[in-house]
């Protein structure tokens, strides 16, 4: 009788451990589900939130942590875009672009790729210097405006690109004519005339041609009159 109350108590000391056993090996499946469908859906709120508000900086830790822990996440694509651009809206500019390029990348046939290529084009436009600094940044804006209205001349961010594109050329424009400015004031007229004539040629149909006309003309009256300088000078 002692024997068999120890027999049954054995088996369910087993029956107890086993149920045990179970419920543990279940539970994380049942508490990673339900991170799966929530987690990533708190962040995702979060980070819209501190985007909408100014808070970009925690927007993208936000936004960072669904792409790193969720990456299979319905939310893990936008959350791609969406830290992009609080990357962008927090002055990071580089580091944005590059953001966006891998956007590109992974996701190629995406319906925001016209807004992506714009915003890869405003990340190097928002860099751009003043007309006495190296204009780098300038050209790249331009090749990414340009090359989104080629690929995506129907979208709505092309019209945009077109006006980008043309303060980039008013830029550039400007900076040859610094330049070309430059080499009058020294006289150097030659040099001079070499930017007056890169104006005439690239940049026909913006406001400055026509002052690169006239000191076009100009260079051309002080060469005639010898007042060159010897580049030795």
């Amino acid at each position: 009788m002692i024997m068999s109350k120890i027999h049954y108590s054995i088996r369910w000391v087993f029956a107890l451990a086993f149920m045990a056993l179970f419920a543990g090996c279940a539970a994380p499946d049942e508490i990673l589900t339900k991170d799966e469908e929530t987690v990533p859906a708190k962040l995702m709120e979060e980070g819209l939130y501190n985007l909408e508000n100014g808070y970009y900086l925690g927007a993208s830790e936000a936004f960072q942590k669904i792409v790193d822990r969720y990456p299979y996440s319905k939310y893990s694509i936008e959350a791609e875009l969406k830290l992009s651009d609080a990357l962008y809206l927090k002055g990071s500019y580089d580091e944005a672009f590059d953001a966006y390029n891998e956007f590109q990348r992974l996701h190629p046939k995406n319906k925001n790729i016209p807004y992506v290529l714009y915003q890869k084009g405003m990340c190097n436009f928002s860099q751009v210097s003043t007309i006495d600094r190296d204009q780098l940044y300038t050209l790249k804006a331009a090749e990414e405006f340009e090359r989104l209205t080629k690929q995506y001349p129907k979208s709505e961010y092309a019209d945009l690109a077109h006006w980008r594109i043309r303060e980039c050329y008013m830029l550039l424009a400007e900076a040859e004519l610094y330049v070309g400015h430059f080499y009058y004031k020294r006289r150097y007229y030659k040099a001079a005339m070499k930017r007056y004539r890169y104006v005439l040629e690239n940049y026909p149909d913006l406001g400055q041609y026509h002052e690169a006309l006239e000191y076009l003309g100009k260079c051309k009256e002080k060469i005639a009159e010898g007042a060159e300088r010897p580049w030795y000078y």
